[in-house]
């Protein structure tokens, strides 16, 4: 198994993935494949090399987030995790970031709490609730919020903003739309740090990860 995703170009991310990151990525894919063949996870194509390309797209963002988040272990929510993809391979690679995966679904939270077992991932947290519920609860609790095809920018700002700290970042990965979601976006309020476009070795599809952080309000005098 392992053949294949050095095939697909891994090692140009330049994550130098240790053999064990490799094992635990390939368990992942075999597991989704399995579940969601009968419990249709993802709106992926159930072909194993699709599944395997988005697995790429994940760790792809890992680069720019090590850049931003100097903090050794940086709390960090997936929003609509649905089969785990950013956070599973994002906390396979990066065991001393804490991931709180946020998913709606019991069928989908189901299978994100069989695999942190199966591969004995501590750093995960999975919750079976709606993000507005979430952020309820753990209100500033974040210091990065992650998303990958959750829903549109603007809508994913306004509902990363109450799980934030204060200097909170957000990390939207995007495709050719990003401009046009852009657009939406009161400037305002948030400042866009970075536009990083994304090479994903073997798929010839643009991929972006805009990094955004919300302006700070100053206190209107008295």
């Amino acid at each position: 198994m392992t053949e294949g995703l050095l095939a697909l170009g891994i090692e140009q991310l330049g994550l130098d993935l240790s053999p064990q990151n490799i094992a635990d990525l390939e368990l992942f894919l075999q597991e989704m494949t399995r579940w969601n063949q009968v419990h249709n996870l993802t709106a992926i194509n159930n072909e194993e090399g699709s599944i395997r390309l988005h697995l790429i797209d994940s760790i792809a963002v890992l680069p720019v987030m090590r850049r931003f988040l100097p903090q050794q272990n940086p709390k960090i929510a997936d929003l609509g995790s649905g089969g785990g993809l950013p956070a599973i391979p994002i906390a396979i690679v990066e065991p001393n970031w804490r991931l709180t995966l946020i998913e709606a679904i019991r069928k989908k939270t189901a299978f994100l709490q069989h695999v942190r077992g199966k591969l004995k991932l501590k750093n995960i947290e999975v919750l079976s609730d709606r993000v507005e519920n979430v952020a309820l609860q753990q209100s500033g609790q974040f210091d990065a919020v992650i998303s990958r095809a959750f829903t549109n920018l603007a809508r994913f700002l306004d509902l990363s903003l109450p799980l934030l700290k204060p200097d909170g970042l957000v990390f939207a990965m995007k495709a050719k739309r990003a401009d046009e979601e852009m657009q939406n976006v009161s400037m305002q309020d948030w400042h866009l740090l970075a536009d990083e476009p994304l090479h994903i070795p073997n798929l010839a599809v643009e991929r972006r990860l805009l990094v955004l952080t919300p302006v700070r309000k100053l206190p209107l005098p008295i």
